[in-house]
C-alpha cells in the first residue's frame, strides 16, 4: 500500500485542477473572521522538487504546470482569475524564478491560512511522513500545523466538529487500491453525520474503472440525502487509450505519454462563487492542456 509517491505526479494536470480549486475555496473561506480548521487526509510530502529524479522519471509536470505556463500566451484573452491566482501562488514558492519547487495541498493551505486557523495533516507513507515533518518544521508555524502519521480516513473523526464549527476537509487518496473509493464515500457519509455544516472536497481520477465512475454518483447521493449543495467538475486532457495519435489528426501530434487522462473534484457545500470561476477557467484549461480530441471538461451542481 506504500508504492504511491506523489513526487512522481507533482504539478501534473490533476494538480492544476485540484490546487486551483483549493485556492479558490480557501480564499473564500478565510474571508470570514471565525477561525477555520483544514484537515488534509492524505497530505503527501508537502513540497516537491520539479527538477528531481521523480519528476524527471514521470514527465507529468510537462502535461500540467509547465505546459500551462508555456502556452499561456496562446489564449485569445487573459487567463481567468482562478488560473492566474494558481500560477501566482505556485510562483510565490519560487522567488528566485527557478520554478523548481511545487507546493502540495498542505503548503498551499498553510500559505493561505491566518494565524488563528489550524491545519491537520495526515500521512501514512513512512518516507513522505518524514519529509512532511521536515518541511513543516521549516515553516516555524508552531501549533498551527499538526502532522499525524495515521490513517486519514479514521483520524479525521477526532477533529469533527472543530471548536470553531468551521472546517474544510480535503480528501485525495492515491486510489492505488480499489477499496479507497468505498472508503472515501463511507468517510464522507460519516463526516456529514458528525459535522453537517462542514465543507468537503474530494479529488478522484477519471479512469475506466467502475469504482471511479461510481464515486461522484455516490457523493451526489450523500449530498442530496444530507440536503447540502454540491459541485462536480472534471478535466480530461487526452484519451484514456494509450496510443499514438494518427499522423495528420493534430498539428505537431506526438505519441501520448502513459498516465492519467483526467481527474475530477467533488465539493459538498462549496463557495457560491466557485461555479462561475470554474465555468470561466475550465475551457481555458482544456485549450491549454488538451492533447487530443478527447480533451473536455464537465461542470455540474445541485442542491
Amino acid at each position: 500500500m506504500f508504492s504511491y509517491r506523489h513526487a512522481f505526479h507533482a504539478g501534473n494536470h490533476a494538480d492544476v485542477l485540484k490546487h486551483a480549486t483549493l485556492i479558490s475555496v480557501l480564499r473564500y473561506m478565510t474571508e470570514k473572521p471565525v477561525p477555520l480548521t483544514v484537515v488534509d487526509t492524505h497530505a503527501g510530502a508537502g513540497l516537491y522538487r520539479l527538477d528531481g529524479d521523480a519528476a524527471a522519471t514521470s514527465g507529468e509536470v510537462e502535461e500540467g504546470l509547465q505546459k500551462l505556463r508555456s502556452h499561456l500566451a496562446q489564449l485569445p484573452s487573459p487567463p481567468s482569475p482562478l488560473i492566474q491566482d494558481y500560477l501566482d501562488l505556485v510562483g510565490g514558492f519560487n522567488r528566485d524564478g527557478s520554478g523548481r519547487i511545487y507546493p502540495g495541498s498542505p503548503f498551499i493551505s498553510q500559505r493561505l491560512l491566518r494565524e488563528s486557523d489550524k491545519l491537520k495533516l495526515f500521512e501514512l507513507h513512512p518516507t513522505d511522513t518524514r519529509l512532511l515533518e521536515q518541511h513543516v518544521a521549516q515553516l516555524k508555524a508552531g501549533r498551527q500545523v499538526a502532522v499525524l502519521r495515521e490513517d486519514g480516513f479514521e483520524g479525521l473523526k477526532k477533529f469533527l466538529p472543530p471548536p470553531s464549527r468551521r472546517a474544510l476537509v480535503m480528501m485525495d487518496p492515491s486510489y492505488e487500491i480499489k477499496s479507497d473509493y468505498a472508503k472515501v464515500a463511507a468517510t464522507i457519509q460519516d463526516a456529514l453525520k458528525r459535522f453537517a455544516t462542514g465543507s468537503y472536497m474530494v479529488w478522484y481520477p477519471v479512469i475506466p474503472r467502475p469504482e471511479a465512475h461510481d464515486l461522484p454518483r455516490r457523493l451526489k447521493t450523500l449530498a442530496t440525502q444530507a440536503q447540502k449543495p454540491w459541485l462536480h467538475a472534471t478535466l480530461t486532457i487526452k484519451s484514456g487509450k494509450q496510443s499514438v495519435v494518427p499522423s495528420g489528426l493534430l498539428d505537431g501530434a506526438k505519441p501520448q505519454r502513459p498516465g492519467l487522462p483526467g481527474s475530477g473534484v467533488f465539493l459538498i457545500q462549496p463557495p457560491y462563487t466557485l461555479k462561475a470561476q470554474l465555468q470561466e477557467a475550465l475551457p481555458q484549461l482544456v485549450s491549454l492542456l488538451g492533447q487530443d480530441r478527447s480533451a473536455a471538461f464537465t461542470l455540474e451542481s445541485g442542491g
